[in-house]
């Protein structure tokens, strides 16, 4: 899933692409892509894209004197830039296309989502405030005002583990399981250590980590071309997606727990004092 580095590199990239240009036509291909009817998708069209912003992971295309298009990607849905538009409209099918959006210049869009789970979500708003996942959205953790003591506020009174914290939209914007995964590798804290045993010094951590990876991320993706940024994001993690790899901070072997959907990777020596933690699909599998 596309997460906030990625979502704010693509937001550089269309800033510096696409503002300034004139939208011709947007074309939806896939079934239920548009979760908004009033205004239209048409009300888009014969716009100039103003400005380019980020929510949390939703993509937010200002147009001049006009509504906004709002997208999520979702797990697995990508915008793959194209100097150069097919000829011709889209054909509808089961390929991965959802929405293709033509540019005054020939070039364009298509934003595609591979598998059988279709979320990806595209939004036509008069303010992105209308889109219910924006307008619910926690604050953005690279925010100039996001300091320590605004992160130790939103975790007083939390009740449950790490990972699930990290992971709530509402309670911080744009970090998905990648990401929760990486910050509590150099936090060296468990995914399932409870939010309620945090010490003012492993809140202290915690923030640090945070900060610190999503900055790195960012950087690294900052100038990349759309179509590498997911190559981009794996080479870059250290844990996440690496079951069976050595921890390239100790030399531990990685460890994952597998739920019915997701999974988590994480090492015991730097994060769970070396005891494996239980996999619970396993566990059931093995019974």
């Amino acid at each position: 899933m596309p997460e906030l580095p990625e979502v704010e590199a693509l937001k550089d990239f269309l800033t510096e692409h696409l503002v300034g240009l004139r939208i011709v036509r947007v074309l939806p291909v896939a079934i239920n892509v548009l979760k908004t009817y009033d205004p239209p998708v048409t009300a888009v069209e014969d716009r100039v894209v103003t400005a380019v912003h980020r929510y949390g992971k939703f993509l937010d295309l200002r147009t001049d004197g006009g509504p906004h298009l709002v997208t999520h990607l979702a797990r697995a849905g990508w915008l793959h830039w194209k100097d150069r538009l097919p000829d011709g409209p889209p054909r509808p099918g089961k390929g991965p296309l959802a929405l293709r959006v033509a540019l005054e210049t020939g070039a364009g869009f298509d934003l595609t989502e591979a598998g059988t789970q279709k979320r990806l979500a595209v939004y036509v708003v008069r303010q992105p405030q209308e889109v219910a996942g924006v307008a619910r959205l926690g604050p953005d953790p690279l925010a100039e005002d996001f300091d320590e003591a605004r992160f130790a506020e939103l975790l007083k009174g939390e009740r449950r583990q790490l990972k699930g914290a990290l992971r709530d939209q509402g309670l911080i914007a744009g970090v998905g399981n990648a990401y929760s995964d990486e910050i509590l590798h150099a936090a060296r804290m468990s995914p399932f250590k409870p939010t309620s045993s945090l010490t003012p010094d492993e809140v202290r951590g915690l923030y640090g980590a945070l900060r610190t990876t999503l900055t790195e991320a960012v950087e690294r993706s900052r100038g990349v071309a759309a179509g590498r940024l997911k190559a981009e994001k794996k080479s870059g993690l250290r844990v996440h997606g690496r079951t069976g790899e050595p921890c390239p901070v100790c030399g531990d072997t990685i460890r994952e727990v597998s739920f019915s959907d997701s999974s988590l990777q994480y090492c015991p020596t730097c994060q769970t004092g070396g005891r494996p933690l239980a996999d619970r699909r396993m566990s059931r599998l093995l019974k």
